[in-house]
């Protein structure tokens, strides 16, 4: 009996010894030096085995389901997508599947972008589910829960850089711009400088997109943005090519020409008073500062030097003679 008991514990412990050997030694990864692999939503241990052994993961399925049970945490697996290297052993894998350390990828959307110009940056992604390629822009608004006001998507995305989960939806990352761009609109509002003529939060939106687009120059932002609120205050046109350029969508070729400027559109600045209808393209944050707390500035006017900056004015006869100069050439 003793013979057989010390068999046994010898049996077990060598066992042991090669279990642990087994668990904690480097996988060998047929792919290459990186594997990718994912974990479905309701995937339990034994799923995600197999999966991750399909994947390129030399290795037996059971023994993950096996350490799993071992250390009571086989129902604790998480859904995502992975991405494991050289010298990630069994117990290290197991460790990202509770822990839900999944591989990350990232999306920039760009200051003064459009949301066209966002969607097609989403759809390219090769690390999203395209869940809303097919759907229309009322429809995104919709799922994102947006309210009335809220209708037309133009402007209502944060421009940053955005982390995500591999595979995840597009639409997580639409929902998460969206929240942070009403979150800054609302506190800039809220701290905003006093006697603006503007009325609500969505039209200092409208504002911050055309001062997004007109400027090129962090140094000019301010400016800009005070000229155009200068003219808001006293009735007069804004006159801003970004709006009118927008209004004609993909008729635009390059070329403003001095019939697009006459045409009466809701984008057309030239000839409607106030502000256009919505914005026209994604503000950052310094363009809504910038509308939200004007610098002090009397100028009404200012026009491209072409060098990236600008020259403002606060008669319309010294903008003239900065248009011949910096526009016509003539001094």
């Amino acid at each position: 009996m003793l013979a057989l008991t010390l068999a046994g514990l010898f049996a077990a412990l060598a066992a042991g010894g090669w279990f642990y050997w087994k668990v904690t030694s480097p996988l060998c990864l047929s792919g290459g030096d990186r594997v990718e692999f994912h974990v479905t939503p309701g995937s339990g241990m034994r799923a995600a085995a197999r999966d991750i052994a399909a994947a390129g993961v030399d290795f037996d399925p059971w023994m993950l389901s096996a350490l799993g049970r071992l250390l009571g945490v086989e129902g604790s697996i998480k859904a995502g997508s992975y991405e494991i290297g050289e010298g990630t052993s069994l117990l290290d894998l197991l460790h990202k599947l509770t822990s839900g350390d999944v591989a990350q990828a990232e999306i920039t959307f760009i200051e003064g972008q459009t949301f066209r110009q966002m969607r097609q940056r989403l759809n390219a992604h090769p690390d999203l589910r395209h869940d809303s390629q097919h759907l229309s822009d009322a429809e995104i608004m919709r799922r994102l829960g947006a309210e009335n006001g809220d209708a037309g998507p133009e402007g209502w995305f944060f421009p940053e850089t955005y982390l995500f989960a591999k595979r995840s939806s597009d639409i997580d990352v639409l929902a998460r711009a969206h929240r942070a761009m009403r979150r800054h609109l609302e506190r800039a509002w809220e701290a905003r400088a006093p006697r603006l003529p503007l009325s609500a939060p969505y039209e200092a939106l409208i504002l911050a997109s055309i001062v997004e687009k007109e400027t090129g120059r962090d140094a000019d932002r301010p400016l800009v943005a005070a000229v155009f609120l200068n003219r808001l205050g006293h009735g007069m046109l804004l006159q801003s090519d970004p709006t009118t350029i927008y209004g004609l969508g993909e008729r635009f070729d390059g070329n403003l020409r001095k019939r697009d400027l006459l045409a009466d559109t809701p984008y057309n600045t030239y000839v409607r008073a106030g502000l256009p209808p919505t914005p026209i393209a994604m503000p950052g944050l310094a363009s809504i500062e910038a509308v939200l707390h004007p610098v002090p500035s009397q100028a009404f006017y200012f026009v491209a030097r072409g060098d990236g900056s600008s020259h403002f004015s606060r008669t319309l006869e010294e903008h003239n003679r900065a248009v011949n100069r910096y526009q016509r050439g003539r001094r």
